[in-house]
This record gives C-alpha cells, sequence and structure tokens, in this order.
C-alpha cells in the first residue's frame, strides 16, 4: 500500500462511522459515505490527495495534446483523433476526455477548497493541505486557460479564457498566504515547495495576462534547481502516466516528423530508435519510423508542472520584449548550464534572438503540456516573435461536445470570437 493510499484510508476512517466486527470473519458494510461524514477535519488529507490525482490523471493527456497539435511530436500510430491533431486538427468531438479531465481537476480542487472552509474546528489559514489544495486549483484553472479557446465555468457562458488566469492567479496568491503561515507537517508537501511552486505558477498566469514584470518579480523567487511535479504511480492503472503507455510501452508516436528528429544530444530532448533485424522499429502504424521519446520511461514517471529553468526562460522572454538581447542570453545560458550545455552567443538582431528564444523555451519545457499554448502566443505576435506553426490549424481547444449538447447557455451554438492570447 503506498503512503497516499494510507493516508486515505486513515482519513477516511476518522472520517465515518463503520459498524463494529461482530466476530473476527465479520463485519457489518457501512454502506456509502454521506457527503456531511466528510466535513470533518480529518477528511481534509484525502480531499486533497483526491484533487492532486484528478489533476495528475488529466495532465497526462493535455501533455500529450499538446504533444501532437504542437511541433513536440508526430503521430505514427493507430488513433484517427491524434491523427487529425497532428495535422492541426480538432474536433468537438474528440476533446470530450480531456475536456472532462481538466474541468473535473478545477471543479474538485474549488469546491475542495470550499469545503475546507466550512468545517467546523479546521484551521483553514494555517494549513499545509488547504495551501496545497489552492495550488493545485491555480494549476488546473493554468491549464485550461493555456488549452480552451473559452472559458466556461460550471455550466456557465462561454468567456474569454483569461478568466481562467485570473482564477489561477488567485489561487497561487491564496497558497502562498496560506503556507507562509502554516505548520512544516501538515501536509505531504513542506510549505517551502508549495510557495516556490506557487510562485512559479502565479509567474506563468501573470505574463500570460500581460503583467510580465510581475511575472519577473515572481519567477526570481525560484531557484534553478528547482522542480514540482505532477505525481503517478505504476500502482494502478488510473495512477499511470498514459504518455508512457503510448509512447513507450505502446508505439503510438513518434518524434518523426517533427523539429526534434533533427536534435541530437540535447539532455533537454531525449530520444532514441528501436533497431531491428530489418532496420528502424516502425511505429503502430508499421511505417513510421519509430523515434522514441526518453523523457518518460515508466508508468510512474512524474511530469513537471513548473521548474527553475523554466522561470529562467520567461524571464529571458521578459528581458526580449524590452529589447534586452544581452540581458536575455545571460538568462538563456544560465538555463543551458544547468543541463551542462555549453553558452550560445547572442545574436545582433532580435529576429534571431526570438528564433533562438523560442527553440531553447521549448526544449526546456519539452513533454510538459506548454508547447501549444507558447506557440499560440508567438503565432498571434506581429513582430519579431511571430511563429507561424500554428498558420492555418487549430490554435486552441474548442468547447467539448458533450458541453455544448448540455450546457443551456451553448446549445444555441452561438459563440463569441475567439480571444487571442494578451500581447
Amino acid at each position: 500500500m503506498t503512503k497516499a493510499q494510507k493516508l486515505l484510508v486513515m482519513a477516511l476512517a476518522g472520517a465515518t462511522t463503520i459498524g463494529a466486527c461482530k466476530g473476527l470473519l465479520d463485519v457489518t458494510n457501512p454502506g456509502p459515505i454521506l457527503d456531511s461524514s466528510l466535513y470533518t477535519a480529518a477528511a481534509v488529507p484525502a480531499l486533497v490527495i483526491g484533487i492532486s490525482s484528478d489533476l495528475s490523471n488529466g495532465y497526462d493527456e493535455m501533455t500529450r495534446m499538446s504533444a501532437v497539435t504542437g511541433d513536440e511530436s508526430g503521430h505514427g500510430g493507430s488513433y484517427a483523433p491524434e491523427e487529425l491533431w497532428v495535422h492541426g486538427i480538432m474536433n468537438p468531438a474528440d476533446m470530450n476526455g480531456n475536456w472532462s479531465l481538466m474541468n473535473t481537476s478545477r471543479f474538485e480542487a474549488e469546491s475542495g477548497v470550499a469545503r475546507m472552509k466550512a468545517i467546523s474546528g479546521f484551521d483553514y489559514d494555517h494549513s499545509a493541505w488547504a495551501a496545497r489544495a489552492n495550488m493545485l486549483g491555480g494549476f488546473a484553472n493554468r491549464t485550461l486557460g493555456e488549452f480552451s479557446c473559452y472559458a466556461v465555468i460550471d455550466g456557465g457562458p462561454a468567456q474569454d479564457r483569461v478568466l481562467y488566469f485570473q482564477r489561477a492567479d488567485s489561487e497561487f496568491t491564496e497558497a502562498i498566504r496560506i503556507a507562509q503561515q502554516a505548520a512544516v507537517l501538515a501536509a505531504p508537501d513542506d510549505p517551502a515547495s508549495i510557495i516556490t511552486a506557487s510562485y512559479a505558477g502565479r509567474a506563468s498566469v501573470r505574463a500570460w495576462q500581460g503583467k510580465w514584470t510581475a511575472a519577473v518579480t515572481d519567477a526570481i523567487n525560484v531557484a534553478t534547481n528547482f522542480v514540482y511535479n505532477a505525481p503517478f504511480s505504476t500502482n494502478s492503472f488510473r495512477e499511470n502516466n498514459s504518455l508512457v503507455q503510448e509512447t513507450y510501452v505502446r508505439r503510438e508516436f513518434s518524434l518523426y516528423g517533427s523539429q526534434w528528429a533533427h536534435v541530437f544530444k540535447d539532455p533537454r530532448v531525449g530520444w532514441d530508435t528501436i533497431k531491428t533485424s530489418s532496420g528502424i522499429q516502425t511505429g503502430q502504424d508499421g511505417s513510421t519510423p519509430y523515434f522514441r521519446q526518453k523523457k518518460y520511461t515508466t508508468l510512474g514517471s512524474a511530469i513537471p508542472l513548473v521548474h527553475g529553468t523554466e522561470m529562467l526562460m520567461l524571464r529571458a522572454e521578459a528581458a526580449l520584449r524590452n529589447g534586452d538581447i544581452a540581458g536575455a542570453f545571460v538568462l538563456i545560458n544560465q538555463q543551458r548550464v544547468a543541463y551542462s550545455m555549453t553558452a550560445l552567443t547572442a545574436p545582433a538582431d532580435l529576429t534571431s534572438a526570438w528564433t533562438t528564444l523560442e527553440v531553447e523555451r521549448g526544449a526546456t519545457v519539452w513533454l510538459e503540456a506548454r508547447r501549444l499554448w507558447d506557440l499560440q502566443r508567438w503565432n498571434a505576435a506581429t513582430g519579431p516573435s511571430h511563429n507561424a506553426f500554428l498558420d492555418g490549424r487549430a490554435k486552441c481547444m474548442p468547447i467539448a461536445l458533450s458541453e455544448t449538447q448540455t450546457n443551456l447557455n451553448l446549445i444555441n451554438g452561438n459563440l463569441p470570437p475567439v480571444a487571442p492570447p494578451v500581447p
């Protein structure tokens, strides 16, 4: 039994009344657990572990979507939706699963926080569990903002997706506030890591709202070697990293055809091939050369949500936005040193500098569910940062068919224009 399972069992045992054993082998089935029974402080650890599990359960799927719809990976398998995605086609009917997973993650985090606030005797303002729940809600909202064409909250109307970033901003801020007062042993994540991860998360969503100065202020708080992960496990199918299942166990996706197929010996973008008696192993389709990602190699491999080298690249981008090529390349090279890579020479012109920065950021956050959003931002730009990869392609995740068929605010099909990313 894992640590998470033990905590879950212990918390639920303290939160519910179970019939006594009449004999060594006689047990009374307590039946369903009443929702009211979970309004106890003892249930909070299990609640937060569930929130974390929900985020991970969707994040590996979003990582795959970002990889295939962006330029991180090709296809080469047997799945019809992904074969469309790799050509820039995203149909609402194919969004149902991922839409549900990530909106569930957001809802569970936010409703969980509301539940904690209503628990009598629970010290919300000094609980690292409460801080962690807010932080996880921030990451769920950040992910929805980076992928979705519209924000849709709990059956409401379609709104500007910046709403997701605003909600994430508030949740990261609340996580920092609580964690700064939290007891050290109150949660599996120490308050210091929650604070740092929340600064990193808030730095990105503030940048995506156009608040680059505030974003840099937050990013400076994150050490270069810091990493905060979405955890996975080999304990059960639900806890597996499905990206590994599809890219490493099966051969559904291949780097063949992507920009990274021409990049060798980069520690940030690891891949290999499998030799057979007739040449290179092909993908599941039997024809595409199988270039296998090596970043995640077990079903329990964690996926970074934020890390310090990403923050260096965010600060480098802020510098470049201000025309500071030299300053940007100091930060880019700090990131490269962290991976034991040689420094780059700063170019003289902004266009070349932006080209390099976009590749460097792409390598730094490769297969971490971030690339599609970066390509959206740069595609919307009109200056030297413009990236043309998404020209003529779907740029964001449309509202799922399951949502438009059940949400009375959307059922008439009238949607506002998609708001471009904030420049």
